[in-house]
């Protein structure tokens, strides 16, 4: 057979080969999420993938305009349900930005507090997750115990678990108790301990390491294309964290590492939300240790924050404070802000429009994880079908922040 024929029968061989389509999701247990994945396969090979978004979307933004300000909390808790604390309060800040409030330092570094413990329950989930796909179901059930710690400490503060709802415009809905401080006080050394025994069956284990090196790998200047922020990105190489390139809630105050990657692969954003959780409890250690013993516990906004219950009852003016809260009368200044925090899984925005109503004109969250979903075709193209399982766990894709 001459070297011609060989040629034409080869690129006849390609234009007849058949490809199969997989549908990964959107109720498969491997997407720990409400989405879905049309896949093209070449046997084991992914050939091409198409995302579905949308299965859980629910209108926030638009519900949203038609709420009184102090009532959006608790759609912010559904974004990403995992850190809901971060997004109460990202939330929270915007809305003091556009009226100009006046924070109290004591207030700041508590709510430093509760976003770190936020931050460590959401990288606690992820990276056991990442464990779990590889076959190794140890460390999950070792590092949930300490999540559930961190879950009985809102509990403590707010009396919910999941969806906080913590925190209130202004700062707290009333003074951390004992028990609240206790407890504290006692998750910090155990996180470590057990953070370190988590560390030791992973980090350096020769089948998780050879699983997870070069799967789902993206450049740097590719995740910037694609507007990557937050854990992905850094393991890619870029050190940018919202607390540090514009800082809030006196982040300023705290001195913290920005752990890096080089390849923005799987391993990367494992090791690097791992040395985040080590960072984010030396950051809670440091606000335990400088934050003023006195002091409020909510900014001077009465406007905002409900009195309490002997005052309305004996008071004119917190009657009238009380009355307007509830029943969402009260107004805010025309303006337009954005204001982002460094979420669980990147930068959290919140773009906020008002005419000077009772509610927004117009508001738009920026979900991290709307953002850096678009590029997961792309990262999986080539890999075997058990990457794009690993691939999705290592980016914490949240269906909560797909669906706005």
């Amino acid at each position: 057979m001459s070297k011609k024929e060989n040629k034409n029968i080869t690129a006849e061989a390609i234009e007849e080969k058949e490809y199969s389509i997989l549908n990964l999701g959107p109720t498969h247990p491997a997407t720990h999420g409400i989405f879905q994945n049309v896949l093209t396969m070449d046997g084991e090979i992914i050939h091409d993938a198409e995302p579905t978004i949308g299965y859980i979307h629910r209108a926030f933004e638009k519900l949203a305009e038609r709420r009184p300000y102090n009532q959006i909390t608790t759609l912010t808790d559904r974004l990403n349900y995992c850190s809901s604390p971060i997004n109460n309060m990202g939330w929270e800040m915007t809305v003091e930005k556009l009226i100009g409030a006046e924070i109290p330092k004591r207030v700041e570094y508590m709510r430093v507090i509760i976003m770190e413990l936020a931050r460590i329950a959401d990288h606690i989930v992820c990276n056991s997750v990442i464990g779990v796909d590889t076959g190794a179901m140890t460390g999950f059930l070792y590092v949930f115990q300490l999540r559930e710690k961190i879950y009985e400490i809102y509990e403590s503060i707010c009396g919910a678990r999941l969806t906080t709802n913590i925190g209130r415009i202004g700062g707290f809905e009333r003074e951390w108790s004992k028990d609240t401080w206790d407890k504290i006080h006692a998750f910090i050394p155990e996180f470590k301990k057990g953070l370190k025994e988590f560390a030791n069956l992973l980090e350096r284990n020769r089948i998780f390491m050879e699983r997870t090196i070069d799967c789902g790998p993206i450049s740097a200047e590719r995740a910037l294309s694609y507007s990557f922020t937050g854990p992905n990105l850094r393991a890619a190489g870029v050190d940018y964290d919202v607390r540090v390139a514009s800082p809030y809630c006196s982040y300023q105050d705290f001195d913290f590492k920005i752990p890096v990657g080089s390849q923005g692969d799987t391993y990367d954003r494992f090791m690097v939300r791992q040395e985040e959780m080590w960072q984010s409890i030396s950051i809670i250690e440091q606000a335990i240790k400088n934050m003023p013993k006195d002091g409020p516990f909510h900014a001077d906004l009465p406007e905002f924050y409900l009195p309490p219950k002997e005052e309305v009852y004996n008071n004119m003016e917190a009657l009238i404070y009380h009355f307007k809260i509830v029943m969402g009368e009260t107004t805010v200044p025309k303006g337009e802000v954005y204001h982002c925090v460094e979420g669980g899984n990147g930068e959290l925005g919140f773009y906020l429009v008002s005419d000077g109503g009772r509610t927004p004109f117009r508001l738009h969250f920026r979900r991290p994880c709307f953002i850096y979903y678009q590029a997961y075709p792309e990262m999986i193209k080539g890999r075997m079908l058990s990457d794009a399982i690993l691939t999705m766990s290592s980016m914490n894709v949240i269906a909560g922040e797909l669906d706005a």
